[in-house]
């Protein structure tokens, strides 16, 4: 539990006074996070960490590649000291790879982040793509429509998505059926 609350109190202090909007929308996805780690048995306190902490590398003190997951995860890394599973899960949450093959980042990406398998990398992207900006839930759908609306028709981030898509809507369908057999 510890862990959960430092993990919330640093997304706290990098988030809340710079970027509000994506404060609350870390808020959302750990809420969301918390309500799914049963079904990921002995990881589960580190997807919810990186429920709340997914999106620090947007603040702009920790902007380095552009690649916010990846700059979030060298910064939990190297800086704060989270532990090896909630760094990965940061930096590869969302289907990550896409956008980092498409920003020229994978190699690094994959190097000093091994991907994580099986559900936890589920979980982490349902609770992130069933979460709207505000913190408040969504259909995966939407949310895909929401991110491709703001960033607009050739945008990189836009063009990640729209190519994780199918992946993203698959792992909320893997999330939606767990919880469904339990």
């Amino acid at each position: 539990m510890a862990e959960i609350e430092r993990a919330r109190d640093l997304t706290r202090l990098v988030l809340a006074e710079s970027i509000p909007r994506r404060w609350a929308h870390s808020q959302g996805v750990g809420r969301k996070a918390e309500s799914v780690a049963h079904l990921v048995g002995d990881d589960a306190s580190a997807l919810v960490c990186a429920a709340w902490l997914h999106d620090v590398g947007y603040a702009p003190d920790l902007v380095v590649t552009g690649m916010h997951q990846l700059d979030g995860a060298r910064y939990l890394r190297d800086v704060a000291g989270m532990d090896d599973l909630i760094c990965r899960l940061v930096a590869h949450h969302s289907c990550a790879f896409i956008e980092g093959r498409n920003r020229g980042l994978s190699d690094e990406l994959a190097s000093e982040f091994p991907p994580v398998e099986g559900l936890a990398s589920h979980a982490i992207t349902y609770a992130d793509m069933t979460t709207t900006p505000d913190g408040e839930p969504v259909e995966v759908e939407r949310r895909l429509a929401e991110i491709l609306s703001r960033y607009g028709d050739g945008h990189l981030v836009a063009e990640s998505i729209r190519e994780a898509s199918p992946l993203i809507i698959n792992s909320v369908r893997v999330i939606d059926a767990a919880l469904a057999e339990r």
